[in-house]
């Protein structure tokens, strides 16, 4: 059944670690939504995964021809409806007050909702949903002054959180919708940015798993001495302290391997480091993977370690549970909601290695049975608190309310 059109706004997509949009949008698609893709740029990006190359046809590029169509659809909103433009104008104006963005940043962002406005008045679409509340909600918040055209977006954190005054968080949750907040945590802080008189508005709807994580009929544990940390290469995942804690476990005579799957800006600094503690035969960084070498590197693991400063929910914790896999992580923003310690893994304070220690020590040296019960407990647990379609369920009911109200207000 045809439930409705709407719009997915994203600055960069595809792309390797937006991974979960895709699967979300799919998942809506499943349930009889038409979605749009719309992505600022993402039409050249090195991917690995071969569902993620397929968006790439799917997807509208907003920048792809160059400056020149956002000009002439700017001047066009300005002749054909000067209040809604005056209207976006002035609030842009009150964007760039204490940003952290140049004020030509912030005008291009007009020029890019005057294009999607126009663009998704043509296709005579219900709704505008952006993800990350950042760059792509102004855009969102934008193109709903300039069109009528209600708009959401999702936080998933921490960047939103570090950046809620001067990317003025809270006005883009006054104006918008709803909210979608990926955690209970991510409520509350979504909570601290605006009057209580607009929390109603933020709903909790968690990232799912996908179908090749979940759809398995029995894993069985692994007891191999290797871990595995999946995830950007970013000082965010804590990477640098966990090959320290490393090399302090070498030394004191342990034997595993450690798999570090992902890539980002800080490779070269942690190649270093690695060579610096002498550890490269038994600490190995793959790059991005699909989303099938991911499962079968999480698979081979007897855990996953993800020693997160700053975080979501990160949705490589659901996959390694959902395949049975213990996960050590750190006690950071939403993790504490999925995992349960000394339960489904084992939980440490963020920046603390003699902490990490401990829970290495502990998972290196865990009994299958222990190993066994973890992970059938994480298993479960994932499955529940993050099915993709019943997810997307969610979202889809907020959806249709939003289109009702649009509706009910023609």
């Amino acid at each position: 059944m045809h439930m409705g059109k709407l719009a997915y706004l994203v600055s960069e997509y595809p792309k390797v670690s937006h991974s979960f949009i895709r699967r979300e949008i799919q998942a809506l698609e499943r349930q009889g939504w038409e979605v749009l893709r719309l992505a600022m740029r993402g039409w050249n990006a090195q991917l690995a995964d071969a569902d993620d190359i397929a968006e790439i046809a799917r997807t509208k590029f907003v920048l792809y021809d160059g400056a020149l169509p956002l000009i002439a659809a700017t001047f066009a909103m300005m002749i054909l409806s000067p209040r809604r433009f005056a209207v976006a104008l002035f609030l842009l104006l009150r964007m760039m007050r204490h940003s952290d963005r140049p004020n030509l940043v912030h005008l291009i962002y007009l020029t890019e909702a005057c294009w999607i406005a126009r663009w998704l008045t043509k296709r005579k679409l219900c709704h505008l949903h952006a993800h990350f509340g950042t760059n792509p909600a102004e855009v969102a918040m934008l193109v709903h002054e300039l069109s009528g055209i209600p708009y959401s977006f999702t936080i998933h954190g921490p960047e939103e959180f570090d950046r809620a005054r001067t990317t003025h968080l809270g006005e883009k949750v006054r104006r918008a919708a709803f909210v979608v907040a990926v955690s209970s945590f991510c409520r509350s802080q979504i909570f601290r940015t605006v009057e209580q008189c607009h929390w109603q508005k933020v709903k909790v709807v968690h990232c799912g798993v996908d179908r090749s994580f979940s759809h398995i009929a029995k894993v069985e544990p692994s007891f191999a001495n290797r871990l595995v940390c999946v995830g950007r290469l970013c000082e965010q995942k804590g990477q640098l302290l966990l090959v320290a804690a490393t090399a302090a476990l070498v030394k004191e005579g342990w034997n595993f391997k450690l798999i570090l799957v992902g890539d980002g800006e800080q490779r070269a600094e942690l190649e270093q480091l690695i060579a610096k503690y002498n550890i490269g035969h038994l600490v190995s960084i793959t790059g991005w993977m699909d989303a099938e070498s991911v499962r079968r590197e999480i698979l081979a693991a007897r855990a996953l370690v993800l020693p997160s400063f700053a975080e979501g929910l990160p949705v490589v914790l659901m996959e390694a549970m959902s395949l049975g896999r213990p996960v050590l992580t750190t006690y950071v923003a939403g993790i504490p909601e999925l995992v349960v310690n000394g339960e489904t893994g084992w939980l440490f304070p963020a920046g603390s290695e003699e902490e990490l220690l401990v829970a290495m020590r502990s998972c290196l040296q865990a009994p299958s049975e222990v190993l066994q019960r973890m992970g059938d407990s994480g298993r479960k647990r994932a499955l529940e608190r993050h099915d993709i379609d019943k997810e997307a369920a969610k979202l889809a009911a907020l959806f249709t309310v939003s289109l009702n109200r649009q509706l009910g207000a023609e």
